[in-house]
Order: structure tokens, then sequence, then C-alpha cells
């Protein structure tokens, strides 16, 4: 029982996001403080945790109805915190009210709009992958539906993937490089798969997300139309940031015209656990791109997996000054013999 109710933590989150949407001051930035201040500080004092569940625990995991629940909890949660976010913001705030409510649904979104998407859309059945496609709607970022399952998982650590960055990019040109690319990929495969299909699905998804940006400018106005758009880009540079630090500098190995097959080296891994629990095991990343179809609680440490020197959280803010992520990164790939 205690195990699946542990990821109820990061519902701590929608706790401080609802003291945001609510009240002035500091609280408006208490998440940003929470996710990427006392997080990562815990982290330097907490070792991180390679154990992994026994197989009789294992079995015992997959079934348990719980973990699944914890999960599907995170849509009316995200949809419920999105309401407030959008009537909070024509009150009259101060500009600095306005910005902390505006970067804490941009965590919103990036935490929870697409990375328990990313879990639900990874799930075989359509009822999971519906719940996926409403997060992703709350972040303005559908296209991901497709491209992640059907572009990233196959190309991952290939010159052929927006999503992995490589030797020696920094963070802001990998921006540019995933946000276009995984739009143009996203758009290839729907324009191929929609010759077996009665429609285009990358065209449903833009034509639902516009009508959400219509139905926002209607009953709240341009102002908080902008805001939420602000806040949407800021959950996608959250999660393309989380891309750029789980495949930086890692390379598949080529064969005349087919790659290798994806190996646990070939995503950086975290066993940090605050991190780890934050965003539903996402930092045991080795494991999931080994078998995308484990489910979040199952996932394994791997041995032969390269790790960071500390969780996501601590990463993303190291990912931001690019000298002292080359400096740090670059040492960690000495660690591992990881020539590029």
């Amino acid at each position: 029982m205690m195990r699946p109710l542990r990821y109820l933590t990061p519902y701590f989150l929608f706790v401080l996001a609802f003291l945001a949407f609510t009240k002035s001051g500091f609280y408006c930035w208490g998440p940003l403080a929470y996710l990427f201040f006392l997080i990562p500080i815990c982290e330097l004092f907490i070792a991180p945790n390679s154990d992994n569940l026994s197989e009789e625990q294992e079995q015992a995991a997959k079934s348990n109805i719980l973990f699944d629940l914890v999960l599907w909890l995170t849509v009316p949660m995200q949809l419920v915190a999105l309401y407030l976010f959008l009537t909070s913001l024509n009150q009259g705030l101060s500009i600095f009210d306005t910005a902390g409510r505006v970067v804490t649904m941009g965590l919103l979104c990036g935490t929870f709009g697409i990375n328990a998407a990313h879990e639900l859309g990874h799930r075989v059945n359509k009822f999971e992958q519906f719940l996926a496609k409403i997060l992703l709607l709350t972040s303005l970022y559908m296209h991901f539906f497709i491209e992640h399952n059907k572009g990233h998982h196959r190309h991952v650590a290939t010159s052929e993937d927006p999503s992995t960055a490589f030797y020696k990019q920094n963070l802001y040109a990998f921006w540019i490089q995933t946000f276009v690319g995984t739009q143009q990929k996203a758009w290839q495969i729907a324009i191929s798969e929609s010759k077996n299909k009665v429609f285009n699905e990358m065209a449903l998804f833009q034509l639902i997300q516009f009508s959400l940006l219509g139905l926002i400018y209607y009953f709240f106005g341009g102002f908080v139309l902008v805001c939420f758009l602000v806040a949407a880009f800021i959950g996608a540079a959250l999660l393309e940031t989380v891309n750029y630090i789980e495949h930086y500098g890692l390379q598949r190995k080529q064969a005349k015209t087919s790659y290798e097959r994806v190996k646990p080296a070939h995503s950086w891994n975290s066993n940090h656990a605050l991190g780890r629990l934050t965003l539903f095991e996402l930092s045991r990343h080795s494991d999931h791109h080994y078998l995308a179809s484990r489910k979040y609680q199952i996932l394994r440490h791997m041995d032969d997996a390269p790790q960071m020197p500390t969780g996501y959280p601590g990463m993303i803010l190291l990912a931001l000054i690019p000298p002292l992520w080359f400096k740090v990164m670059h040492k960690q790939m000495e660690v591992y013999a990881i020539i590029p």
C-alpha cells in the first residue's frame, strides 16, 4: 500500500500552485523555489538509491491499480489548476505576482501536462492514451504524442532524432533544433499514417489546440491568453530541457543503413530519490528507453547506464549555464569512457 502512496508526493506541487493562484507575494513563486531550490539542495545530501524490486515485488507493483489511479489523478488536478490560473489573472495583480503565477502554471505544464502525459502516452489502452492527450492539450504540446512514441524512441541517440542533443551543443541551440524538428517529424509521421486513416492526426490536434486558445480568448480576454501561451512555452521548454539532459552527447553506432539496438548506455540515468518521485520515475530513463512498455513503478537501475551527477532539477539548472554544463558533463563522460 505504501509504495503507490509515495507517488502522491508530486501533488505537493499542486498544493503550492493553489497557494500561488489564490495568494500574493512569495506564494506566487513557491513552486519555483520548491522545484529548483529546495529539491536540488536536498539531493546534494541524499545519496542516490540504485535498488531494484525483486521479481515478486515487480509483479505485485505491475498489477497494483493504485499506481495507475495515482497517475490518472493528474488529469482532473491539472484541469482544475488550469482553471484557477485562468481565473486568477484579471484581478489587478502586480507584475511580480502575475509573473509568478505564469511561471507556476508553466511548471505544471511541464511536470504534469507533459511528463505525466508521457507515461500515459506509452500505455496501450485508448482510455489512458486519451488522458495523455488531455494533459498535452493543457500544454499545447499534443504533437508530442505522435513524435515521441513513433519518432524519438525509434531514432534516439542518432542524428535523425531532433530530441537528442549532440556533443558540445548548448541548451539554447538544442531548443531551436527540437522545437522545430519535433513539429516537422510529427507532421511527417501523421501525413504518412493518414494514408490509412480517415483523418490526419496532427491536423486534428492543431484544430483542438486552436479551439482551446479561442475559448480562452473568448471567456478570459487577450491578456490571459498571452499569459497562458507563455506558461505553455515554459512547460515545453522544461520538457525539452529534460530531453537535453537525458541524451546529451550519447550516440548509437551505425552499421551501414541501420543503427545498433537502443541500449541503457544511450540515456543518462539518475537514481536520486526526490527527482524520481517528483517526475514519476522519469529519471530512470535508461530502462525506459530499453523497454518503453515498462510502467513507471517498475523501472530499474541498469548497471551499464551512465549516471548523472545529481537529480533532474539540479541538472536542469546546470544546463541553463552552458560553460558549467560542459565542464561537469564532459568530465562525467570521461568517467564512463563515452567518446562522441
